[in-house]
């Protein structure tokens, strides 16, 4: 190797996958989120992979999203999570399904769904149930109802569904079984008006710790890419993504040297550099200098000196037998994302979904 390269490893893609399965009741289906280029990685090849290996539905931010899916082949239901109204005809041309989360983008759906002729074209709608961030409120649900039932022709309720705050966080139990109560009273009162409606509100996290709440769906994210959001979960999952890169240079600073933009380290004694082509262009944000991050060379752990650059960072070597050329290991199964981002204050979420297209990617299969 004499690159940066992504590597995206599909046997443990498909063993974070059978790990949720194991986790539902036969007939409840998975929808496998692959917003943001698959959470950093290719969401075509990983979508194609989930495909094969059984997944039922995707979830994707946003229209664009879908549409490069459909292009690549992708024939199976994929939800619009968060779709903006000059898209919606878009929409329909590629037969995604929207979720619709408020008054002013379901008349706006409605309107294009008509334009175009359709006939109980597939909606999804979202409620709010607490994380105050889109979606219709619980309190609208009956008048919602009767709105739908009045535009039967054009559109069919295929789902409903909300999103949990925390439910990560047992500590926030009571928060989310309100949460999940307050659903439970939107689904009472929509199965009696449409009894075939796919009812969806857990996440990976609800997946694990309510899976009292399936109903007839779950949407995974972040476990598929080998995160849980808690150490025991995590030891269960395989983390999917290997970053990768080399030694391009190493230098020797003496003490009272300064390196980097700012001079933001100086040398308190005879200190060995190792600079790495890769930068705050490619993923790794200002957040991981001056020793909040870190890569790992020969399996010794190597921190972030001075300020990081546009293409380049430069690490500590000093006690470590290295040479131009070898390998650096940024993130992968022994060198978890999580314990990256966490060091440097922030979330795994963050790092990889912030992964450069720039990088090349190579999947192993």
């Amino acid at each position: 190797m004499s690159e940066t390269i992504l590597e995206i490893h599909f046997p443990n893609l498909r063993h974070n996958y059978q790990f949720l399965r194991k986790h539902l009741a036969d007939e409840t289906k998975l929808l496998a989120v692959v917003k943001a280029f698959g959470y950093g990685s290719d969401a075509i090849a990983v979508a194609k992979c989930l495909a094969e290996t059984g997944v039922d539905y995707f979830g994707v931010a946003y229209v664009h999203e879908g549409i490069a899916l459909r292009k690549a082949g992708i024939d199976k239901p994929i939800l619009v999570l968060h779709p903006q109204e000059p898209n919606l005809k878009s929409l329909i041309e590629h037969k995604l399904e929207p979720g619709l989360y408020s008054h002013r983008i379901f008349d706006a759906f409605i309107n294009a769904a008509k334009e175009s002729n359709e006939k109980e074209y597939p909606i999804h709608v979202k409620f709010n149930t607490g994380l105050n961030r889109l979606g219709f409120e619980p309190k609208e649900s009956k008048s919602l109802i009767a709105r739908i039932a009045e535009e039967s022709k054009c559109v069919q309720l295929k789902g409903v569904y909300s999103h949990l705050a925390s439910s990560d966080d047992l500590k926030d139990d009571a928060f989310t079984k309100r949460q999940l109560s307050a659903f439970a009273v939107i689904v009472d009162r929509v199965i009696k008006t449409f009894p075939n409606t796919n009812f969806h509100v857990l996440n990976t996290s609800g997946v694990l710790n309510y899976p009292e709440a399936q109903y007839a769906m779950v949407r995974t994210g972040i476990s598929l890419y080998g995160y849980g959001n808690a150490t025991q979960v995590d030891a269960e999952l395989k983390p999917v993504l290997t970053l990768k890169t080399i030694i391009s240079q190493l230098h020797t600073l003496q003490k009272g040297d300064s390196l980097g933009y700012n001079r933001a380290f100086i040398a308190t004694t005879t200190t060995k550099t190792a600079t790495l082509p890769l930068g705050h262009a490619d993923g790794i944000g200002r957040i991981y200098g001056n020793g909040n991050g870190f890569v790992w060379i020969h399996g010794k752990k190597a921190p972030i000196l001075g300020n990081v650059c546009m293409d380049m960072i430069m690490v500590d070597v000093t006690h470590i037998e290295c040479q131009e050329g070898d390998e650096v290991i940024v993130i992968g199964p022994s060198a978890s994302a999580e314990a990256l981002a966490n060091n440097a204050g922030t979330i795994s979420y963050e790092l990889i979904t912030g992964l450069s297209q720039r990088i090349k990617r190579r999947i192993v299969n």
